[in-house]
C-alpha cells in the first residue's frame, strides 16, 4: 500500500502567508501540517509515500527532502495546473500504479489513526474505496456521504439540502480504480475535478465502498482561525499546561504561562508568554503580552502590549503599542514592517 499526500493548492484564504510558502508548510507546534501527514502514515507501515506540489513549492522539498528523516521513500509529483483534487490524484496515475493507497490532503490535520480504516479495507476484499468520515453541524460547507449500513451509497459536494451530516474530511483509501472514474468526470461549475464526483461515478457503476466514522478532532488548516485553533489543540495534547523552550534561548523577566513551545536561539524580555503561543526560531519579543498566537521565524515584537489571537509571519516586524481595538487578531505576512506611534498605524511595507 502506498501513500499520496496533495501539496499544490492555492491557499488563497490564508494570503498574505501563502504567498511565500504553502499552507501545508505553515507549522502547528512549529511542525509543519504536512509533517503530521507523513509520520501518522509512516506509523502504519506506508513508506512508500508521493507528495503532489506545484513546481514552485521547492520550500516543501527542502523541507521533507528523500523522506530519510521520517523513515519513508517521497516521491515529488508536480500538478502544472491547479484544477482539483480530484486532477491532482490523476497526476499519480503512474506512481501508484496496481498498489492501493491511502490519500490525504497535506493541509489537513487528523488525529484519527488509520488502523481502521485500512483493516475495513484489506478485511472485505470487494470494497473499492474506503473513506473517513464525520458528523458536522454544517454539512452544507462540506462533501456529505449518505450512507447504508456499511456502505456509502451517495455522495454530494456542498450539498443545499444535505441527506445526512457526514462529512468527507480528507481522507481516504481507494483502489487504482479510481482514475478510470477520474478520467471519466468532467469538470465542476467552478472548473475542478471534484473527488467527491469520481466517488460518485464509483457508486454509479456499482463498485462498493464503505466508511469509517472519526470522533476525534480534525482541522482543516485552510483559513487563520482554524490554524489557530489547530496551534491550540496541539500544544494542549503535546504539552498539557507545560512549556517546551529551545535551545540558547534567552528568557528576561518573563513570566511563561503554557502550554508554550519556543524555538531556539530566541530572546524574550520583559513579557509575558502564553497560554497557547508558539515562537519558531530567533524570534526577539519585548514588552508583549501574549497569549493564543503564532509568531514565525525571525519576528520582532518590541513593546506592542497585549496581543491575541494573531500571527506573525517570518521576518516580519512590529514595533510601538497596539491600540486595545487593533491588539485582537493580528495578521502580518512574512517581511511586513508595521511602526505605531500613539493611536496611528503606519506599515511601512
Amino acid at each position: 500500500m502506498k501513500g499520496l499526500i496533495l501539496c499544490a493548492g492555492k491557499g488563497t484564504r490564508m494570503q498574505p502567508l501563502s504567498f511565500s510558502q504553502p499552507k501545508t508548510m505553515l507549522p502547528v507546534a512549529n511542525r509543519p501540517v504536512l509533517f503530521y501527514c507523513i509520520e501518522n502514515l509512516v506509523s502504519h507501515g506506508i513508506t512508500d509515500i508521493g507528495i503532489v506540489i506545484h513546481p514552485s513549492q521547492k520550500s516543501v522539498k527542502d523541507a521533507v527532502g528523500d523522506g530519510r528523516m521520517f523513515q519513508a521513500r517521497i516521491t515529488y509529483i508536480e500538478q502544472h495546473e491547479l484544477k482539483g483534487i480530484g486532477h491532482a490524484v490523476l497526476q499519480a496515475k503512474s506512481f501508484i500504479g496496481s498498489d492501493p493507497f491511502v490519500l490525504m490532503l497535506g493541509d489537513n490535520l487528523v488525529m484519527e489513526p488509520l488502523q481502521e480504516l485500512i483493516v475495513d479495507f484489506e478485511s472485505h476484499r470487494h470494497y473499492h474505496a474506503s473513506i473517513l468520515l464525520a458528523e458536522v453541524e454544517n454539512p452544507q460547507d462540506f462533501g456529505i456521504a449518505t450512507v447504508n449500513g456499511n456502505e456509502i451509497v451517495n455522495v454530494e459536494e456542498k450539498p443545499a439540502n444535505p441527506q445526512s451530516n457526514l462529512a468527507v474530511i480528507g481522507i481516504y483509501l481507494f483502489q487504482p480504480v479510481i482514475f478510470d472514474a477520474l478520467s471519466s468526470i468532467s469538470p465542476s461549475a467552478r472548473g475542478e475535478y471534484e473527488i467527491t464526483d469520481a466517488i460518485q461515478w464509483l457508486i454509479d457503476h456499482d463498485y462498493a465502498i464503505t466508511f469509517s466514522k472519526t470522533g476525534r478532532r480534525y482541522f482543516d488548516v485552510g483559513t487563520v482561525d482554524r490554524w489557530l485553533k489547530a496551534n491550540q489543540w496541539m500544544l494542549s495534547q503535546q504539552l498539557h499546561q507545560d512549556s517546551q523552550i529551545g535551545k540558547d534561548v534567552q528568557l528576561d523577566n518573563c513570566v511563561i504561562r503554557g502550554p508554550v513551545i519556543i524555538g531556539e536561539y530566541c530572546h524574550i524580555k520583559d513579557s509575558v508568554v502564553g497560554p497557547y503561543v508558539s515562537v519558531e526560531s530567533h524570534a526577539r519579543i519585548e514588552g508583549c503580552d501574549v497569549e493564543n498566537s503564532i509568531i514565525l521565524t525571525e519576528t520582532t515584537l518590541r513593546h506592542p502590549g497585549r496581543i491575541s489571537n494573531s500571527v506573525f509571519g517570518r521576518s516580519s516586524r512590529l514595533e510601538g503599542t497596539v491600540p486595545e481595538k487593533f491588539g485582537y487578531q493580528l495578521v502580518l505576512g512574512d517581511k511586513s514592517i508595521i511602526k505605531i506611534s500613539g493611536d496611528r498605524k503606519q506599515k511601512d511595507r
